[in-house]
């Protein structure tokens, strides 16, 4: 295997999101550097089911925390026991999701140009997206037991998925993390604009963790809007780890993982769910050293043999039922909680949630991003053309 210069791109990787690659063992006489001491490349990976596992894993966490702690009308804990107790910290999913993201984020964005970059985020987003808000909009505005939709204005911004640059409410309240994710590939594309190199994307990696750390003293709102230092730990630590899964481990990528470390738990201090269910921060702090310690292995390589092809399913899943669980889900719980038992109302809330979310896979965000997909393909062409 040829070495390559520091700021010479891999090998092209797989061009779908969100999904990683598997490593594949590079030849025995295969040079670890280049001449100039950058790493050299691994082969392109093919598919890392165990990320599709992890991100269902993570919707579910999410799913536990605003259902079985969701408005029962009488303290979940006496409903569910232990269940409840352990959905407190269902939050994390989130903070899980994060991790994810800078990795498959890096991954997908490797050897493409900002247009393609911009396409496939659109691809994958916005189908399931738009199926979400519409979906949540109809069943408040026909079953207001929780609370009726937003005015008709602020329900249509929510389908540009823009409403929390506008400072207007999300529809499902669920669509917060949709912000910080967008911001976060905003941040990217500045790198994907440059050409994505292996330098680039540790500089990137060291200049928004420090910009993250000092917005919060320079007390500047716009800034601290943008950069999301509350979970900038998370997408850096993820990008760093697809380094080292994709040009092995050094220092320096350790050293950017252990510091988003540090940092993501200094920022677990004084949040608002730790003291609304009263979770002391060092249990906290174990499961966020956990997720971070599991995306570790697997940027090591640790589940690559994981094979299981269900996986794929399940992580088809994951986005489509994050953007329809927690408004529609909750407010069937008040409609239903005096005429269901409650362990019957949550697993049927849940397996119809699964199906939905099955059903917009199927016939919506494949056959639309497909369409989407050419249409954008095209009016990228036309733009290159003039």
């Amino acid at each position: 295997m040829k070495a390559i210069p520091l700021d010479a791109p891999p090998q092209a990787l797989p061009a779908h999101a969100p999904t990683a690659g598997r490593p594949v063992a590079p030849a025995a006489d295969a040079p670890t550097a280049s001449p100039d001491g950058a790493p050299a490349a691994r082969p392109a990976p093919t598919r890392l089911l165990i990320l599709d596992g992890l991100r269902l894993a993570a919707a579910l966490l999410v799913v536990a925390h605003h259902l079985v702690r969701g408005p029962w009308g009488v303290d979940p804990g006496t409903l569910f026991g232990p269940l409840a107790a352990a959905a407190s910290f269902g939050w994390l999913g989130v903070n899980l999701f994060f991790l994810i993201s800078g990795f498959v984020i890096c991954l997908s964005s490797w050897g493409r140009g900002l247009g393609e970059f911009a396409a496939s985020r659109a691809v994958r987003l916005f189908p399931a997206y738009w199926v979400g808000v519409v979906l949540t909009t109809a069943v408040l505005a026909a079953w207001p037991a929780l609370r009726g939709p937003l005015p008709a204005p602020e329900s249509l911004v929510n389908l540009t998925m823009l409403q929390s640059g506008l400072g207007v409410t999300d529809q499902d309240w669920s669509y917060w993390s949709l912000g910080a994710e967008l911001r976060f590939y905003l941040l990217f594309a500045i790198v994907v604009w440059l050409g994505v190199t292996y330098r680039r994307v540790v500089y990137f990696c060291s200049v928004w963790t420090l910009v993250a750390v000092f917005s919060t003293t320079w007390n500047q709102g716009w800034l601290n809007n943008m950069i999301v230092p509350q979970f900038a730990p998370y997408f850096v630590a993820g990008v760093a780890l697809f380094l080292i899964h994709r040009f092995g481990s050094n220092l320096l990528l350790w050293g950017l993982v252990g510091v988003n470390w540090l940092i993501a738990l200094y920022r677990l201090q004084g949040y608002p769910p730790l003291e609304h269910f009263q979770q002391s921060w060092w249990s906290v702090a174990a499961l966020v050293t956990g997720c971070f310690a599991v995306l570790a292995a697997v940027a090591l390589g640790a589940f690559q043999r994981v094979g299981w092809r269900w996986l794929t399913v399940a992580g088809a899943l994951t986005y489509p039922l994050y953007l329809i669980h927690q408004a529609i889900g909750q407010t069937l719980i008040v409609a239903l909680r005096d005429r269901v038992p409650h362990w019957p109302l949550l697993a049927g809330i849940v397996a119809l949630m699964l199906g939905v979310s099955w059903l917009i896979h199927r016939y919506v965000e494949r056959p639309v991003g497909a369409r989407l997909k050419r249409g954008l393909a095209t009016s990228l062409a036309a733009v290159r053309r003039n």
